[in-house]
């Protein structure tokens, strides 16, 4: 008899996922225990269900009163019952509702029902969990979140090899993408991890550039390598410029090629203004994958997150309902989505009208929270020391040499203020070494 993990490894053999999971990945199935009893017994147990460890009373899930006054718009089955491991039935189909509707060259059939987990960090985590392993390559951008190289490097042994994806142009630096993917692809696979917006840079491709993405991985696919492309779509829909690319780049990779395996790491954190409720989304494409094959790999996430959180928020995934079906919120998030138009714009003015400084280089921005300056013959740290100790501003070093600010946390009115400081303190620091 073949175990439940067989069983899953069996159902996705000759398809790019068995080629590409982990031997942790292989290892990874849903087990039939209590939770997917407990499922059974929702619906059959008429008489008395005794199968999961919640109380009832009267059929009601028993919930303190402070929480119950904390939450008044959630009845207790909303706020304190476990949610389902993959997550709320209703919250998985919204979400993928969404992702249809926000890139509408979607096509539905080939993409996954999402799998809520608990955040994007965890995602992500999972991601590592089930397709890396010690020695493999994941090429991302550099500079990059620095969480990635605690995610894949320190967790599971693997090398996160930062390729500089912004030169000294307007945008990406597509000879190295191409290079870094062609070396890769000759050990039989490449695994990518595309984060646009970009953090810490603040920069999402062009239409042409997405489509040169397009090509490079395809090229890498049809010579003959399997290919993984984690898409973290954190701070999508931030968008500020008319030729940015509006969809996510994960739909463009979801159809084109057997060989591709595109994994879209999302969710509400950044999206819908919801960062500590702690909520994401992990949804998978491949042109070679049926459902059935879809349903295998879910279970196998399922088996990740049933043996690490075992499910995620219960009020947090109810919440995010309350949020899509709410009438005001259109509204309000075109209302911030100007806010943070605005702030970007004053930022692009006042870099624009003080060109040329001697040690600070803005990498190219246009969407998301965030812009970054490469300091060239400055300690990016001891700038972010000096400015924090001695001016009261708070920004993000990266590895010594990238100096990240947060416009989306800056008054519009202080900008200018703001950015004059650093400004002149970084070059009152060149001119004093």
């Amino acid at each position: 008899m073949q175990s439940p993990a067989d069983e899953l490894n069996s159902a996705l053999e000759g398809t790019i996922v068995s080629r590409l999971l982990s031997p942790l990945g292989r290892r990874f199935y849903f087990p039939r225990g209590i939770i997917a009893q407990s499922a059974e017994a929702k619906t059959s147990a008429k008489l008395a269900n005794g199968t999961i460890g919640m109380a009832f009373k009267g059929g009601r899930p028993l919930i303190l009163s402070a929480i119950a006054d904390a939450l008044p718009g959630l009845s207790p089955e909303e706020s304190v019952v476990y949610a389902p491991t993959a997550g709320i039935g209703k919250v998985r189909a919204v979400w993928k509702d969404l992702i249809t509707r926000k890139n509408p060259s979607a096509d539905p059939a080939k993409i996954s029902l999402p799998v809520v987990v608990p955040g994007l960090t965890a995602g992500l985590s999972y991601t590592a969990d089930m397709f890396f392993d010690q020695g493999d390559v994941l090429i991302t951008s550099d500079p990059c979140w620095d969480n990635y190289d605690l995610i894949f490097n320190t967790r599971r042994g693997c090398e996160v090899r930062e390729v500089p994806f912004f030169g000294k142009g307007e945008g990406l630096n597509l000879d190295f993408i191409r290079e870094a993917v062609q070396e890769e692809a000759k050990t039989g696979a490449v695994r990518i991890l595309l984060n646009f917006p970009n953090n810490p840079s603040g920069y999402s491709p062009t239409k042409e550039e997405e489509d040169a993405l397009v090509k490079i991985l395809r090229d890498a696919a049809e010579g003959g390598a399997d290919v993984l492309v984690i898409c973290d779509d954190a701070y999508f829909g931030l968008f500020y410029e008319d030729d940015v690319g509006k969809e996510s780049p994960f739909v463009r990779f979801a159809a084109i090629h057997d060989r591709i395996l595109a994994i879209k790491i999302d969710g509400p954190i950044k999206e819908d203004y919801l960062w500590g409720m702690r909520l994401g989304f992990v949804t998978y494409a491949c042109r070679g994958l049926d459902g059935t094959h879809q349903e295998a790999l879910i279970r196998k996430l399922m088996g990740a997150i049933r043996s690490s959180v075992s499910c995620s928020n219960t009020p947090a995934q109810n919440l995010m309902l309350r949020v899509m079906d709410d009438p005001r919120t259109p509204g309000e998030k075109n209302q911030f989505l100007n806010l943070m138009k605005g702030r970007y714009r004053r930022v692009k003015a006042f870099i624009r009208n003080n060109p040329d400084h001697p040690v600070l280089k803005p990498l190219p921005f246009n969407s998301g929270y965030f812009m970054c300056f490469r300091c060239e013959g400055l300690s990016a740290e001891t700038l972010r020391r000096e400015l924090l100790s001695k001016e009261g501003i708070g920004t993000i070093s990266l590895e010594d040499r990238y100096l990240r600010v947060a416009f989306a946390g800056i008054d519009e009115d202080k900008l200018d203020q703001v950015y004059r400081i650093i400004y002149d303190t970084a070059a009152k620091m060149a001119a004093d070494r």
